[in-house]
């Protein structure tokens, strides 16, 4: 995959538009792991607009991202900078060659009693 591909899928692993961002800081001055991370919510949506696949890889601040949608809510453009983190995360660890869950590892724990809604949203998530 080349860079230009790997853009085009966070692009649409995040589901959102990032040209519609005008980059007021309203996601990040809401973000609760604001302090902790070296990229802010709206800097991960204005490198994705500019295509600064480097600075979203190397970035340790997907992993503090909460997904608590915060910065999601305070958007008054409907912007969805958690959704490009998680794409960007989701990104990051297909590239180790980590990725998929296959049938045979779920553990046998797994009984009748766990909702198929929660393997089926789990299976979605790992394998995309």
């Amino acid at each position: 995959m080349n860079k230009q591909d790997i853009l085009d899928n966070i692009k649409l692993l995040s589901g959102t538009d990032v040209k519609k961002c005008m980059k007021c800081g309203k996601c990040s001055g809401r973000c609760p792991a604001y302090k902790e991370m070296d990229v802010k919510p709206h800097q991960f949506v204005n490198y994705l607009a500019e295509g600064k696949l480097d600075k979203l890889m190397e970035s340790k601040a997907f992993w503090y991202c909460l997904s608590c949608m915060a910065c999601v809510e305070r958007c008054p453009r409907g912007v969805a900078p958690q959704g490009v983190i998680e794409a960007v995360r989701s990104t990051f660890v297909r590239m180790q060659d980590n990725n998929g869950v296959k049938a045979e590892d779920i553990p046998p724990i797994v009984d009748e009693t766990v909702p198929q809604q929660l393997l089926v949203s789990a299976y979605r998530k790992y394998n995309k």
